[in-house]
């Protein structure tokens, strides 16, 4: 495919409207990867898969492989390469070959699901992602503290009571407030307990091995409480995705258009169960234009009537940094 023709599909990706247009492209980025990125190529030969003719057609690629293999479209080299938490051990990297193809994807979800960040003082409690760094997180959210063009945005590591003073300087000039922070860093701010009630909390991950793992709800619970706020969101993304689902307040994640998520039979991962069961999440993010669209995950997960949530990982997979008990 020439340069023409892949900003050309890149360009339908951000453009699907309807149920026809999301099969077609799908297709056709199936098309491309089968061809284009080798590791997804073989994966699909050793499989000796027949093309498919929708998108329930298709094989996803396990995640493992951006642990073991290099994900990436033949004679591309990265612009940037992301690494996992690698709480579990081994980190998992995906060589980003368009930066900027990241940014049009987190920028837009961003916007439709969080709001304008031009209005907006972003604050991130994020201190193992930045001690480790090559974090896809990091990256979105320095982006975004860029972008909110507000001196008050920040990464804030130990300096839990300055939160409250950011978040009252920004409230006082009219500014919405959103707070970042993975799990463990933001149950340690509620012991200060701040009032922070007009804030959008959005938590990205589990305790890192700092505390002991707890379930979404008790997690939300005790930081609605804690910090007084009754917007406790969810960010659900990984280093192997350039795009991010956010949960509703009833902890169900929705989804931008060119991401979907099928659930297959947990013994069986060319098989996929109803809406409403739990089984393994297999997720199709079709920013990863450049590396593989269609993912198994490690993820246990259900359908719901607004989107879908997670209900844990396993057991036999590796400890990821969000990992949940299973309920």
């Amino acid at each position: 495919m020439t340069f023409t023709g892949i900003k050309d599909l890149e360009n339908r990706i951000f453009s699907i409207q309807s149920e026809s247009d999301w099969q077609r492209v799908v297709l056709d980025v199936y098309a491309y990867q089968s061809e284009n990125c080798p590791i997804y190529r073989t994966y699909i030969q050793e499989l000796n898969w027949k093309k498919p003719t929708s998108v329930e057609e298709i094989p996803f690629l396990p995640i493992s492989f951006f642990k073991s293999h290099r994900v990436i479209d033949e004679g591309q080299e990265p612009e940037v390469i992301f690494k996992s938490s690698g709480t579990g051990g081994e980190r998992s990297q995906h060589f980003v070959a368009s930066s900027d193809l990241y940014k049009r994807s987190f920028r837009a979800i961003y916007s439709k699901f969080i709001g304008n960040v031009e209005d907006q003082v972003v604050l991130a409690l994020l201190p193992n992602y930045l001690d480790q760094g090559d974090s896809s997180l990091v990256y979105m959210v320095d982006d975004l503290i860029k972008e909110s063009s507000d001196s008050l945005s920040q990464f804030l590591l130990n300096d839990l009571e300055e939160v409250e003073k950011y978040y009252k300087l920004a409230t006082a000039k009219g500014k919405k407030v959103v707070i970042f922070g993975v799990a463990y860093s933001l149950l340690d701010l509620c012991e200060l307990k701040p009032n922070l009630s007009k804030a959008t909390i959005i938590e990205t991950g589990g305790m890192k091995g700092r505390r002991k793992e707890i379930t979404k709800q008790e997690l939300h619970q005790l930081l609605r409480e804690g910090l007084n706020c009754p917007n406790i969101s969810s960010e659900y993304g990984m280093t192997e995705l350039l795009s991010q689902a956010y949960s509703n307040e009833d902890g169900i994640f929705e989804m931008c258009p060119w991401m979907d998520i099928l659930i297959r039979e947990t013994n069986d991962p060319f098989n996929y169960v109803e809406n409403g069961k739990t089984g393994g999440v297999n997720i199709i993010d079709l920013a990863n234009l450049h590396s593989c669209s269609f993912i198994a995950t490690q993820d246990l997960g259900k359908i719901t009537d607004k989107g879908f949530q997670i209900m844990g990982r396993f057991d036999h997979s590796d400890v990821r940094g969000c990992n949940l008990l299973v309920q």
